[in-house]
């Protein structure tokens, strides 16, 4: 146990009597009487580490954003060192890993990579995602999503897939469907939504598997009954769980830089004009190459990093929105065979 803290009280703060004032203190500190004089004890320092270690993991796994985690550091310098213990940051929920892209910076990098280390899986998803997408950095953030995926993280195991159907990160010769399919599944069968969706979508289209119409429907079919479900009000007290907050980052990341290089502070090559993002807007996906995304077949213009974003965007927007588009394709296609 960490030795406790003690200071002696001032001359009008002495246990003696007479006419001396007593001295006011805190509520978090106590007067122990040693030999003949009285010392101020911290109260906080004499619960032993073990405790403490204890309390900070499980505020972890209940905290709702980086801040709670953060606060829980504030009282003194041995909260701050023991909420970096590596038996807390392991235990993180999902949302306390979850820094916004507007307050990105070199401390949240670190103390992503700290979570990671300890064992995160959540940071390994997040940073990797991160990493992969928007700093660039594959090879690390591949690492990472495999890491996760390896742990039975569902999210990590669909973004791998992702990876795998377009190629990601390499050229069009390292498309792998069947290793996409096979993820998928690892995914779906712990109830990862996106991923029965994209999984019934590839067994309806005999992508990456064997066509298996009856199959694919029925995992569409629980998909869509998974998302009812997890769409109901008491679902969502707790805020925005259902949605990734992977993707929220990257959304707000690509938002923030197109302004900035609006606003002409940014330097923009030609390679990042060529790559688009995922037309779902609550993707945030980018093309790491040119043309790596699939194509909508009827309009030509709106493209998709997965089946699964694809139906999504349909039902939502791009339904409404594909018939002008492909009309308008459709004759400039025909006055350039002109």
């Amino acid at each position: 146990m960490r030795k406790p803290t003690t200071r002696s009280l001032s001359k009008h703060g002495s246990c003696g009597g007479g006419n001396s004032k007593a001295a006011t203190l805190p509520a978090k500190q106590k007067v122990v009487v040693s030999g003949h004089r009285c010392v101020v004890v911290d109260a906080f320092d004499c619960l032993p580490d073990d405790l403490v270690l204890a309390v900070l993991a499980g505020l972890a796994v209940r905290a709702g954003c980086p801040a709670d985690l953060a606060a829980a550091a504030l009282p003194c310098r041995r909260f701050r060192d023991l909420a970096a213990h590596p038996a807390v940051l392991s235990r993180a929920s999902a949302a306390a890993v979850a820094v916004p892209a507007g307050r990105w910076s070199d401390a949240a990098h670190r103390f992503l990579r700290r979570c990671a280390a300890a064992g995160n899986l959540h940071a390994c998803y997040f940073l990797g995602m991160v990493r992969f997408y928007c700093i660039g950095s594959r090879a690390t953030g591949a690492a990472l999503l495999a890491r996760a995926a390896a742990g039975g993280h569902g999210a990590a195991l669909y973004a791998l897939a992702v990876v795998q159907f377009n190629g990601s990160g390499g050229d069009k010769a390292d498309k792998d469907p069947r290793a996409g399919v096979a993820l998928c599944a690892r995914a779906a069968w712990l109830g990862h939504v996106p991923a029965l969706r994209e999984l019934g979508h590839c067994l309806q289209d005999g992508y990456g598997a064997r066509r298996d119409a009856a199959a694919g429907r029925h995992f569409l079919l629980h998909a869509a009954a998974r998302e009812v479900v997890s769409s109901s009000p008491h679902r969502r007290r707790n805020g925005e769980e259902e949605e990734d907050a992977a993707s929220r980052f990257m959304v707000e990341w690509w938002a923030l830089d197109d302004a900035k290089t609006g606003g002409g502070e940014g330097d923009g090559s030609d390679a990042d004009a060529d790559v688009r993002l995922c037309s779902h807007p609550r993707c945030g996906r980018r093309e790491t190459r040119r043309h790596e995304f699939r194509r909508c077949s009827a309009c030509g213009s709106a493209i998709y990093c997965s089946r699964a974003c694809q139906a999504l965007d349909w039902k939502r927007v791009h339904r409404g929105q594909c018939a002008a588009a492909a009309s308008r394709w459709w004759l400039a296609a025909a006055r350039n065979a002109q």
